[in-house]
């Protein structure tokens, strides 16, 4: 039974068109070590790292990436958090890339975030979160774009 479920999923996978994602983690991953244990779980969902960069954000990227939430209240907060420390750049690729890594992550308020998510196990803030991950294919190019721009 199991063998027959495996190779269900594995043709359902193989169909689904590659995508690619960008995504990076915060560096309270770093400062926490938990680096190794969010990237494993990206992996065992079937997503494969084609980029992955150690790099301190500088505040001109930070506005260039969250550029759609200038004006919020929360704004500068995020900013301020993501340029504290270095953080882990990814570029994702896999089925439905976008949708994966997000349903992987959780919700971006942690304490909604299912358990077993990554928010929702290593997370207890919505600005230290763990992890940025992009919410479109189309934002995955743009935020992409700030970092890699040979992609």
């Amino acid at each position: 039974m199991d063998r027959v479920l495996w190779k269900e999923r594995e043709g359902a996978l193989s169909s689904a068109p590659s995508q690619w994602t960008f995504s990076f983690l915060k560096p309270e991953s770093l400062r926490q070590r938990i680096a190794g244990e969010v990237i494993t779980r990206l992996e065992r969902k079937g997503l494969t790292l084609k980029q992955l960069r150690l790099h301190r954000i500088t505040p001109a990227e930070a506005h260039a990436l969250y550029e759609v939430h200038k004006g919020k209240p929360f704004f500068h907060e995020l900013v301020d958090h993501v340029t504290s420390g270095p953080v882990l750049l990814l570029v994702l690729e896999g089925p439905n890339a976008v949708e994966t890594v997000r349903k992987v992550i959780g919700g971006t308020n942690p304490l909604l975030a299912e358990p077993g998510s990554i928010r929702g196990d290593f997370s207890v803030s919505i600005t230290a979160n763990v992890i940025h991950a992009s919410d479109s294919a189309e934002n995955a190019r743009r935020e992409a774009a700030i970092f890699f721009p040979e992609l």
